[in-house]
């Protein structure tokens, strides 16, 4: 497993059509590798996402099993005649480092649906969670699974509710929508979504799910940038 980081020049068309369009960012990250990844099951497969740090700072972070060439990125959306377009390091060894009680912190970004219908002859709907505490229960139902626990804040809560309160925000949540073309028939189609991003500090409760976690990724909507969590040392 390998670990990239690639930062866009945000003032280059290229970029600008790229983070415009997760489908298109999608392509460009699957083209990084000789070999399309065959992903099976849930087993480890090529995540991305994109942080924005700052208005100019916008970098691109991809987890695959394979390591990538980002040449073509650099060409299009970054600095060609700068060195070091792209970092990439081995992940195993940080992976294998694991254990259970530490404590990290993490950024995801997600998206949190629920399947829901009117009556039992009406088949489900997936369908977006759109407050930020919906959107925080969807992550808590999944942690344990996951290998992992949200560090609780001991004292009240300070907006006055019940139950626990979490070292987590919830923030940089977007409604996207683009066109999607299909292999079989290669028509266009509408997809939307809702992505948010969670940060927040956790504990490790199975070291083993984590790792599945942290390479296969979370949730719904992985091609299109979410699913991917990492990690940081906690302060």
């Amino acid at each position: 497993m390998f670990l990239t980081r690639f930062r866009l020049n945000t003032a280059r068309v290229g970029a600008r059509r790229l983070l415009g369009s997760p489908q298109s960012l999608h392509a460009a990250v699957m083209a990084s590798f000789p070999e399309r990844p065959d992903h099976r099951g849930d087993g480890p497969r090529v995540l991305w996402r994109v942080d924005q740090q700052a208005r100019s700072e916008v970098l691109l972070y991809v987890v695959s099993p394979e390591r990538p060439d980002l040449t073509h990125l650099v060409e299009q959306a970054g600095w060609p005649t700068a060195t070091g377009g792209w970092q990439t390091k081995p992940y195993a060894p940080f992976l294998a480092r694991l254990a259970a009680d530490d404590t990290w912190a993490f950024r995801l970004t997600a998206n949190p649906v629920h399947s829901i219908r009117r009556h039992d002859a009406e088949p489900t709907k997936r369908t977006a969670h759109i407050t930020p505490r919906h959107q925080l229960d969807w992550l808590l139902k999944r942690q344990t699974d996951a290998g992992f626990a949200i560090v609780e804040r001991p004292g009240p809560r300070p907006d006055g509710l019940e139950g626990p309160w979490h070292e987590v925000v919830v923030h940089h949540r977007a409604e996207l929508a683009f066109r999607k073309r299909s292999e079989s028939d290669d028509r266009a189609h509408s997809v939307t979504l809702t992505r948010v991003t969670y940060d927040g500090r956790l504990r490790v409760l199975d070291p083993d799910a984590l790792r599945r976690t942290l390479t296969a990724g979370l949730g719904k909507a992985k091609a299109y940038g979410c699913g991917l969590m990492t990690l940081a040392p906690a302060e």
